[in-house]
């Protein structure tokens, strides 16, 4: 049976996320199983990947780093070898080569740019944001399959990543400015919203990754 690797590095909404995999596995029926793990041999015989990731960028990426051979087993599997991979918030911030939470912290670097603070252009939005917010789709994705722009996905950060390169934004949300809500290229994306969080298009854009042929 295929798998995914939920990566475990002790940040992150895993019990939703694994729920949301095998549930969209299921309805799908993509024959996948969900491995909720901390292990990198683990993470490295994966057929998928999947890093959530709720917190502060230094935090999560040294709960990364404090797994013996984890960021080397991604970076094998998903550079070298192409095993599609999917970062969710936190986990998808980290694709960046630096975040300026607290300072500057170095990234994984699959992404050129950075992650910053969310500035809203109306002093009256709250930081951090949260809730549901439209979409608007930047261009045509596998992942983003069967969502359109006007569709909603659920919201909860107060730093987003900013590509250097315009064309791997995936789609883009509207909180006081533009900003990044996927991201991707070649066999990588990365979702800002939560997908286990926003119902039916949450289920929908992880049935697409399951099916994913990068």
């Amino acid at each position: 049976m295929a798998t995914v690797a939920l990566i475990d590095y002790g940040s992150g909404n895993l019990r939703s996320a694994e729920k949301a995999l095998a549930r969209a596995a299921a309805e799908h029926a993509t024959g996948h199983e969900i491995v909720v793990t901390d292990k990198p041999e683990v993470a490295a015989g994966a057929d998928r990947i999947v890093l959530p990731g709720v917190g502060a960028f230094a935090d999560c990426m040294n709960g990364l780093k404090s797994l013996p051979g984890m960021v080397d087993a991604l970076s094998d599997a998903v550079l070298k070898r192409g095993v599609p991979f999917l970062g969710i918030c936190v986990g998808m911030q980290l694709l960046a080569e630096v975040g300026r939470e607290f300072g500057d912290h170095a990234g994984l670097g699959w992404i050129k740019g950075d992650v910053g603070r969310m500035a809203p252009d109306d002093p009256h939005l709250k930081i951090p944001h949260m809730g549901w917010n439209e979409l608007v789709i930047a261009r045509p994705h596998a992942l983003l399959e069967g969502i359109a722009t006007g569709d909603h996905a659920y919201f909860v950060h107060s730093f987003v990543i900013r590509p250097k390169a315009s064309g791997e934004v995936l789609a883009a949300a509207e909180y006081g400015g533009a900003f990044a809500a996927a991201v991707g290229r070649d066999n990588i994306v990365g979702t800002q919203f939560h997908p286990e969080k926003s119902q039916s298009l949450g289920l929908t854009l992880l049935a697409n990754f399951l099916r994913w042929r990068p």
